[in-house]
């Protein structure tokens, strides 16, 4: 698994083994899925979740287990989703509509001050940003309240501008290829699909492969802007994955 954040963990398996975001059953696969044992500080870390709103918790009885034990429940609430979307923007189009604007930050820290341009970069890293011109970065995500809230205070805020436009004109398909290179994306998209058919293909369990089919997802989502459908068209392969992800989910977890 290649997430190590605890937290992330927890937000993605509720989102990608639940089903419109419903309840979701801290079970022994999910936790072999993600590698996420149930000790004390998974649960402490569950509960803090919890406080935070990021979570929700349910129970309910299971008849299967002895004298009808009860068993934990979580799901994700909006604002779960909205801090799974700063690490992985993908999914926040898939629920949201785009407000069609387009947010452009620029930077220009002194070579001096690299670790604090290297930090900067690190904490937006999955904000859906793209090069544009030089210092220039460009991502139709709404993140500026983020980051405000990121910098306020710290010695990176002064060197920083942000602000937010509409296209007037000009080709979008040529923007978008050369902030994000959409075409290369597509690649890695039809090599994740590679792998899956290779996968399905062999013979094991089916957990086992589910491991391996959400760790080549999850290589692709890491480089995903995620662009809304209005910027790369219903048709995008990147919503195809998801799809075809939702499938092959029912086939080997059920």
């Amino acid at each position: 698994m290649m997430v190590k954040d605890r937290r992330t963990k927890i937000l993605l398996s509720l989102l990608l083994l639940g089903k419109d975001l419903s309840y979701v059953n801290f079970d022994s696969k999910l936790q072999k899925i993600f590698d996420l044992s149930l000790n004390q500080k998974t649960r402490g870390t569950l509960s803090g979740m919890i406080k935070e709103g990021l979570i929700e918790k349910s129970q309910i009885t299971n008849p299967k287990l002895q004298n009808g034990e009860n068993v934990n429940q979580y799901k994700l609430t909006d604002k779960g989703l909205s801090i799974l979307d700063l690490t992985f923007p993908y999914f926040r189009f898939l629920r949201d509509k785009w407000d069609g604007k387009w947010r452009i930050i620029s930077y220009e820290i002194p070579e001096a001050k690299r670790e604090l341009r290297d930090r900067l970069r690190r904490e937006m890293q999955g904000w859906g940003l793209g090069p544009w011109h030089r210092s220039f970065w460009l991502t139709p995500h709404p993140i500026i309240a983020n980051l405000k809230d990121l910098v306020f205070g710290r010695e990176e805020e002064k060197y920083i501008q942000a602000f937010e436009s509409d296209h007037i004109f000009g080709d979008r398909n040529v923007l978008i290829e050369k902030v994000w290179a959409k075409s290369e994306l597509d690649k890695k998209y039809r090599l994740v699909f590679k792998k899956w058919h290779e996968i399905l293909s062999k013979d094991g369990d089916k957990t086992d492969k589910f491991m391996q089919i959400i760790e080549f997802y999850l290589d692709v989502l890491r480089e995903d802007p995620g662009l809304p459908k209005e910027l790369v068209g219903e048709k995008w392969i990147g919503f195809e994955a998801f799809d075809i992800f939702q499938e092959i989910k029912s086939i080997l977890l059920t």
